[in-house]
């Protein structure tokens, strides 16, 4: 029997290659009509997998969050736990930036989402935090690790030192070397507030008993 002319179609090599696409070009630009050119095939064979072009990118956005590492939840003190979790779903959003916009409406039906949700929340309320504090924990951790994710705040700044006038920016004289070292100044600004983040917890849940 003679091989297809295409490798036949799967679930998962639709959403791999649609997470390519996204990566290469951002969602804005994502299309079904490019992934289906993209794959060799006719535009409709997609809707075999996947019903709709959003049914399509909540697959997308659960493959990323599932590489977001859960074991240290329930397992390590809820401190180490948190910051561990946290440093993982980053570097997750930081490997997929365009991602990031699609991934911040919350977990909606994504299986590896709620799963995701519910280590979290369970290991907290697990450690004594009572509910209503741990879901506000969890939504607090989110903005943290979605905010720096979201954009580079080092990146922003041009790197032209004539932009900053001393008359006019006083306390901006180098700003300018600020886009050179944008990896070291997010990341050092994401665990800064981290830990802050985690020692106003700590102080919080010492009051709780």
């Amino acid at each position: 029997m003679a091989r297809p002319r295409n490798p036949l179609l799967s679930r998962e090599r639709i959403v791999v290659t649609a997470l390519r696409l996204v990566d290469e070009e951002g969602l804005d630009a994502f299309s079904t009509r490019k992934l289906a050119a993209e794959l060799g095939v006719s535009g409709p064979s997609l809707y075999n997998h996947f019903p709709t072009k959003d049914a399509l990118l909540d697959a997308v956005v659960d493959l990323v969050v599932g590489e977001v590492e859960l074991d240290m939840l329930g397992r390590d003190p809820w401190p180490d736990a948190l910051r561990e979790w946290a440093r993982s779903y980053r570097s997750a959003l930081v490997a997929h930036p365009n991602l990031v916009p699609a991934l911040a409406h919350g977990p909606g039906r994504r299986p590896h989402a709620l799963k995701l949700a519910d280590a979290v929340f369970g290991a907290l309320v697990d450690a004594g935090w009572p509910r209503g504090e741990a879901t506000r924990i969890g939504a607090l951790m989110r903005y943290l690790v979605f905010g720096s994710a979201l954009g580079s705040f080092a990146g922003g700044f041009v790197d032209d030192a004539g932009l900053y006038d001393a008359e006019e920016y006083p306390h901006l004289n180098q700003a300018h070397l600020l886009a050179e070292r944008q990896r070291a100044v997010d990341e050092g600004a994401f665990e800064l507030g981290l830990e802050a983040l985690l020692l106003g917890l700590r102080e919080r849940f010492a009051h709780l008993s």
